[in-house]
């Protein structure tokens, strides 16, 4: 665990030179990002999202009722959704009443939830999406981040871990290129 007493929890994103965070803002995903993206996955057994994220990643992931997945999917994808979709999520959020998909739902204050998650046992907490991380970035509870930089400029769009006010100091722990030439660098606080 990150400090001997809690679980770490991971923030993990795609990002453009220009700091935008939009999801269709990078580089279309190849088989090399795919697997990199399950590998991310595997390191933890907690999903950690909001409403936007979650209802985003529920429509994309989730394994359909009928139990195949859908013909669009390549090898890459399809082995995406089988470590994801049967992970544990937690939403947090104000406007779901209620969420499924090995899913359970966290109102009111979310600073406090996340920091009774992380003393929960388990391997680690992945984090995704835009505006929760930053608040949970603004009250030093992320323990690594691990941003993958697309060599393209959105020009618009909502920006990385925007609303943090305070300036955090990073240590770079790893860095490596995708053969399409974006990048990952992982970084911890220092």
């Amino acid at each position: 665990m990150a400090d001997g007493m809690t679980q770490p929890l991971r923030y993990a994103i795609n990002v453009t030179l220009d700091g935008c965070v939009h999801h269709e803002a990078g580089l279309p995903p190849d088989a090399e990002f795919m697997a990199f993206w399950t590998d991310e996955l595997r390191r933890s057994d907690t999903l950690l999202y909001g409403r936007v994220t979650y209802e985003l990643m529920e429509g994309a992931w989730r394994r359909p009722e009928l139990g195949e997945w859908p013909d669009w999917m390549d090898a890459s994808e399809v082995a995406f959704s089988e470590v994801m979709d049967p992970m544990r999520k937690v939403v947090a959020s104000g406007t779901l009443d209620a969420v499924d998909w090995n899913a359970e739902l966290v109102r009111g204050d979310i600073v406090e939830a996340v920091r009774r998650l992380k003393e929960r046992p388990g391997r680690g907490i992945s984090l995704g999406g835009v505006k929760l991380p930053a608040t949970l970035a603004a009250h030093g509870l992320i323990d690594e981040f691990t941003f993958v930089v697309h060599p393209v400029i959105a020009g618009r769009g909502p920006r990385l871990l925007e609303g943090v006010r305070d300036q955090m100091k990073l240590e770079l722990v790893d860095r490596w290129e995708f053969r399409s030439g974006a990048s990952v660098q992982r970084y911890r606080p220092v």
